[in-house]
């Protein structure tokens, strides 16, 4: 072969690999992961900003961090270079001011703290100058986010409705929402208002908040205003929300000061015929935790330029029960909203569990009455579900119910929660008819026309399950219960108001249907075991409760010595020793039957691998005992006693409420 045919291959080998020496580009495979992080990732999840602003600002040579120290300037910069087009201009800004915003928010400059006492006064003035100045730069940094965030969602040349599938659009919706929340909570730190005020002013801008689609809260004082994304519960297994636009906030109305009148004690006898102040009972709360999306819109703005200039904004503060949609520019768009942190923070800050130990023994006067708690603001057109607790419980028993409720958009949609709480080392009898008085004067307050006031469903578990059966039954057991008293001279108080108030039990006409779980109708013997028995000893009844009934039979010149006498020793004994199937409140109520046309279901647990029905049971309550003729349902649970808080009762729970809504029209299913 010539010489000059191995210069011409060897120049060609040559050429080949210093080209692909100097090769820019290359491939290879990316884990999913990765690639889904890089498209969706943004300064939310990340300490850095979106690949989409990277890109934009890689276009125009900007540094990144550069940017996001000086946003102003950066921006300004953008807004001259033509080829930016106009929905990367607005993100790119809003994400840029996000990302300072969170900077300040980071800083040891906007987290002061408890000023130092140690520190002389004016190196105290200058680290709270410090502090505000600070405030005051995060402010306005979240304020410009807002505004170009809603920009780029209302006012470029493509309709959000173009662009509805865009990773873009979530994140701008999310930075929007974000900085909305952000703004809110830091203006509280900054000024510190003891209620919620009218206006929000940042700087130039100022932002009044609007109640048009919150009516209830109008002329009504907000004690706080939180957000929910700063919020975080343990205890509660989900939360329940829906996606859309806007910012979910708590809304905290001030605590009502209980008054019940002119009271010696705190145990109201007779809570039929009390005089309550205003004629209401305070024991009945309404929702003190509110459920609420807040929306910034700019007053009056026909373009881009507008929105991010004109001073004033609206807050507009909706209901998410009420409204699932919001309407910017004529057309609707689904409105975000948050249900559980209202009730995640009624639990946590009123710490209802502890309560239940210290009212069992007789630790917590407070609560020696019981109350009653609506979970979110009355409404006149949803049906109500009520929930009794049982034994040493409280509302906390019916969290994963509650939870649920709230979750499920048919439910939540056609029915309202009550919870009652009461004090279950009291006499069953008692808590019976206290917590009749309780609902009665509840659905009194219900206009007679309104969807609220008939076909409400009962809901009872355990002790509470007897509670809700005897709640919905007619039964004059006073001759029965007079001869069970050992004392005939007891016979004389058989006349008096408080005696047969007790004795003779009338149905609450508003509920037709009721749902009882793992309830001992006919007691249990677990009541007489010997650490059961141990601990009734402990229990007692509540000293107000006795004080009260002492003045009652004293005031019509009768001796309460005999009435003392059959207390722990014959119908007047603590909750728990009348779970006792040997009890004589068991022998008094095991026969009574919710009345006719009640429609009611049972469930039940069984801790047993047996199918047995005389062996079945939930290690507390046995299946005979839980088992009540003419039920429309009875469904039987692999578990323990606490089976409410079981997935398959909670679906067995749902199945029978959306059945209540289909049998009256008012669902199809």
């Amino acid at each position: 072969m010539p010489k000059q045919i191995y210069k011409v291959l060897f120049a060609s080998l040559l050429s080949s690999y210093l080209l692909t020496g100097c090769q820019i580009v290359s491939v290879k495979n990316q884990a999913i992961n990765v690639s889904i992080a890089n498209e969706r990732d943004s300064i939310l999840t990340r300490n850095k900003l979106s690949e989409a602003s990277l890109n934009v600002l890689s276009m125009t040579g900007r540094e990144a961090k550069i940017c996001s120290d000086q946003p102003d300037q950066c921006i300004q910069e953008l807004q001259q270079i033509p080829q930016i087009q106009d929905e990367q201009l607005l993100s790119t800004a809003s994400e840029i001011y996000l990302a300072k915003a969170l900077t300040f928010e980071k800083s040891t400059d906007c987290k002061v703290g408890i000023l130092s006492s140690t520190r002389s006064e004016e190196k105290q003035k200058l680290q709270q100058d410090t502090y505000e100045q600070c405030l005051d730069q995060q402010l306005y940094m979240l304020d410009r986010s807002i505004r170009y965030s809603y920009a780029y969602m209302f006012k470029t040349k493509r309709e959000p409705q173009g662009r509805i599938f865009d990773n873009r659009q979530v994140q701008i919706r999310d930075f929007y929402n974000l900085a909305l929340a952000k703004l809110v909570s830091a203006y509280g730190l900054r000024y510190k208002p003891t209620t919620v005020e009218p206006q929000i002013k940042v700087g130039k801008s100022i932002y009044s908040i609007n109640f048009d689609y919150y009516p209830q809260l109008k002329d009504q004082k907000i004690e706080q205003l939180l957000s929910s994304y700063n919020l975080n519960f343990s205890g509660l297994r989900s939360i329940n929300r829906r996606d859309g636009f806007g910012s979910e906030f708590v809304l905290v109305l001030p605590q009502v000061k209980e008054d019940i009148g002119e009271s010696k004690h705190p145990y109201i006898i007779d809570p039929i015929n009390f005089s309550y102040k205003n004629g209401i009972n305070p024991n009945i709360h309404q929702a003190r935790y509110l459920a609420a999306t807040l929306t910034a819109q700019p007053k009056s703005a026909t373009n881009v330029k507008d929105i991010l200039n004109n001073a004033e904004f609206e807050l507009k503060a909706f209901d998410p029960y009420k409204y699932e949609q919001v309407n910017v520019g004529g057309k609707n768009y689904p409105l975000a909203a948050n249900f559980s942190t209202p009730y995640g923070l009624w639990l946590a800050q009123n710490n209802l569990g502890k309560a239940a130990y210290l009212t069992l023994i007789d630790r917590d006067e407070h609560l020696t009455m019981p109350h009653l708690y609506m979970l979110e603001p009355y409404n006149p057109n949803k049906k109500v579900i009520v929930l009794v607790h049982g034994l040493a419980s409280s509302p906390e028993a019916w969290i994963r119910l509650t939870n649920d409720i709230m979750g499920d958009t048919v439910l939540r949609e056609n029915f309202q929660v009550w919870q009652v709480f009461y004090s279950t080392n009291m006499p069953i009898i008692e808590s019976r008819f206290q917590i009749y008085a309780l609902l009665t004067q509840a659905f009194a307050q219900v206009d007679a026309k309104a969807t609220a006031k008939k076909d409400a469903v009962l809901v009872g578990h355990s002790m509470g399950g007897i509670i809700a059966r005897l709640l919905v039954s007619d039964a004059d057991t006073t001759k029965k219960a007079l001869s069970m008293m050992n004392n005939r001279q007891l016979n004389k108080y058989q006349k008096l108001p408080i005696v047969s108030q007790r004795l003779v039990m009338k149905d609450i006409p508003n509920f037709s249907r009721a749902i009882f779980l793992a309830s001992p109708h006919k007691g249990t013997d677990y009541a007489d075991r010997w650490f059961t028995r141990a601990a009734r000893k402990i229990i007692r009844i509540p000293g107000a409760f006795l004080s009260a009934i002492s003045d009652s039979i004293q005031s019509q010149d009768l001796d309460f010595k005999d009435l003392l006498q059959q207390i722990d020793h014959g119908l007047i004994q603590n909750g728990p020793s009348d779970l006792s199937h040997q009890s004589k409140f068991m022998e008094l109520t095991k026969d009574i039957q919710p009345r006719k046309g009640l429609v009611f279901h049972s469930i039940i647990g069984n801790a047993t691998t047996s199918d047995d029905p005389n062996i079945i049971t939930d290690d507390v309550v046995p299946y005979r005992s839980a088992h009540l003729d003419g039920a429309a349902s009875e469904k039987i649970i692999k578990g323990g006693h606490s089976i409410q808080e079981t997935p398959e009762a909670v679906l067995e729970l749902r199945r029978i409420l959306r059945l209540h809504l289909t049998q009256l029209g008012l669902h199809q299913p």
